[in-house]
C-alpha cells in the first residue's frame, strides 16, 4: 500500500527541490518539525505588499515532505498571502476530511492525495505549509505592530 504514496511523481518531485538555502534578509523565518519521522523544514519568506517576492528553504524531510516542499518552491513566488493560506487549509482538508486537492497555482499538489489514507504521514506532508503560514503570521504581526 505504501507504493501508492511513494509513486514516481512524488519521488521525482522529492529529487528536484528548488530554492534550497536561506535568504539573506527574510521578512520571516519559521521551522516546523515532525516528531514522528524526524522531518524538519525551515522556510525564509520575503513578502512585498500581499505577494511573495522571495522564498528559500532548508529541507531535511522524508520523500513526502520533500515533494510538498518542491511544489511549494516551484509556485510560491508571486503567490498572494491569501492563496498560501488557502493552500494550507486545502491540503489539511484534503488529508483530514477527504476534500479535493488544492487547485490553481498549487494544483500539482494533487499528487499527494493518496497520503490521506496514511494518517502517520500527514504531519510530514504539512510541514512546508505550516512553516509558510507561520511566516505569514509573523509578517502580519510585525506590520500590525510597527
Amino acid at each position: 500500500m505504501l507504493d501508492e504514496i511513494y509513486n514516481a511523481r512524488i519521488l521525482d518531485l522529492a529529487g528536484n527541490i528548488g530554492r534550497i538555502g536561506r535568504l539573506a534578509a527574510p521578512d520571516a523565518t519559521a521551522t516546523r518539525h515532525s516528531r514522528l519521522c524526524g522531518s524538519k523544514i525551515t522556510v525564509d519568506l520575503r513578502v512585498e505588499g500581499d505577494v511573495v517576492a522571495d522564498y528559500a528553504h532548508e529541507v531535511k524531510a522524508c520523500a513526502l515532505g520533500q515533494a510538498a516542499a518542491s511544489v511549494m518552491a516551484k509556485h510560491v513566488v508571486g503567490a498572494t498571502t491569501a492563496e498560501l493560506r488557502q493552500t494550507r487549509d486545502g491540503m489539511l482538508a484534503m488529508l483530514k476530511e477527504g476534500a479535493p486537492p488544492p487547485t490553481g497555482r498549487f494544483a500539482e499538489l494533487s499528487c499527494l492525495e493518496p497520503v490521506r489514507d496514511f494518517k502517520a504521514r500527514h504531519a510530514s506532508t504539512m510541514l512546508v505549509f505550516e512553516a509558510v503560514v507561520a511566516c505569514l503570521d509573523d509578517i502580519a504581526a510585525a506590520r500590525a505592530g510597527g
